[in-house]
C-alpha cells in the first residue's frame, strides 16, 4: 500500500502505538487489537504498529492513520517478518509500512536484507521499516534501502546490553551517523518522560507498545509495586 513522502513526514515528532497481544492471551484477537488501535488514535497516535495478517486487515479498516505491519514467525533469531514471503504477505494485507528484522543476521530464506527490501518495494509499493539492534545494523539497513530504521531489537541480538529503558545511547549514535532515512525509537519506552528523551536523543518518531496496549504487563507493574498483593 502506498504511503506518500508527505504523509510519512507527518509522523515526525509523533507517537506510534504498537497494539499486540501474545498467543493465548484473552485480547489475542484481530478485532480486539483493531479496537485498541482505534482507541490509541483517539488519544493521539499518529500511526499504528500491529502483528499478524488478520490484525493488519482489521486495523486498516478501523483507523485512518498509517499502519506498520509485521509477522512474527517463532521466538528466536530472525523471526520478525523473516522472509520475502512474509514481507509480501504483510504488504498485501494492507500495511503501509512493512516492519522486518533489519539486523545483519542470516535470514531463513537465504535472501539478503537488500533483496528483501527490493522485493517489497517492487512488488507491493509498501515502505520498509528495518528493526535493528545496533549502529552497524542501522547503517547496513539504510544502505540496503530501508525507508526507516528502528531500535526495536536493541538489547536482543547480543550486540548491546539490554537497558532498563530505551537505549538512548544507541539512538544518539544512529542520529549522529546522519542517515537519510528516519530513525524510529522503539523498545522499553514505558513513560511519557522516556518517550520525550527518545525524541530528544534524535528519534524521528517514537513507538510505544506495552505501556499503552498490554494490560497484563501494566497491571503487573502496579501489583509488584504493592508487593504482589501479599
Amino acid at each position: 500500500m502506498l504511503l506518500s513522502k508527505e504523509r510519512l513526514e507527518a509522523l515526525r515528532g509523533k507517537l506510534v502505538v504498537s497494539a499486540q497481544a501474545y498467543p493465548g492471551e484473552p485480547m489475542r484477537h484481530p478485532q480486539t487489537m483493531a479496537q485498541m488501535a482505534a482507541s490509541a488514535v483517539i488519544g493521539g497516535a499518529a500511526a499504528i504498529r500491529v502483528q499478524g495478517l488478520a490484525d493488519i486487515q482489521f486495523t486498516r479498516s478501523a483507523v485512518e492513520v498509517p499502519v506498520i505491519g509485521l509477522f512474527k514467525d517463532g521466538h528466536e533469531g530472525v523471526f520478525i517478518t523473516p522472509t520475502v514471503h512474509h514481507a509480501l504477505a504483510v504488504a498485501q494485507s494492507g500495511a503501509h509500512i512493512v516492519a522486518l528484522d533489519g539486523t545483519r543476521r542470516e535470514r531463513p530464506d537465504g535472501k539478503s536484507l537488500a533483496q528483501t527490501i527490493k522485493a517489497v518495494h517492487e512488488l507491493s509499493g509498501a515502505l520498509v521499516m528495518a528493526d535493528c539492534g545496533s549502529l552497524d545494523d542501522a547503517l547496513a539497513a539504510a544502505e540496503a534501502g530501508a525507508d526507516l530504521v528502528g531500535t526495536t531489537l536493541a538489547g536482543y541480538t547480543g550486540e548491546r546490553p539490554k537497558t532498563d529503558g530505551p537505549d538512548l545511547e544507541l539512538l544518539e549514535q544512529i542520529a549522529a551517523a546522519g542517515l537519510e532515512c528516519p530513525l524510529v525509537a522503539e523498545g522499553r519506552i514505558h513513560t511519557p518522560a522516556q518517550a520525550r528523551l527518545a525524541l530528544e536523543a534524535g528519534a524521528f518518531a517514537v513507538v510505544v507498545g506495552t505501556a499503552i496496549t498490554h494490560p497484563a504487563t501494566i497491571t503487573s507493574w502496579f501489583s509488584d509495586a504493592l508487593g504482589g498483593g501479599s
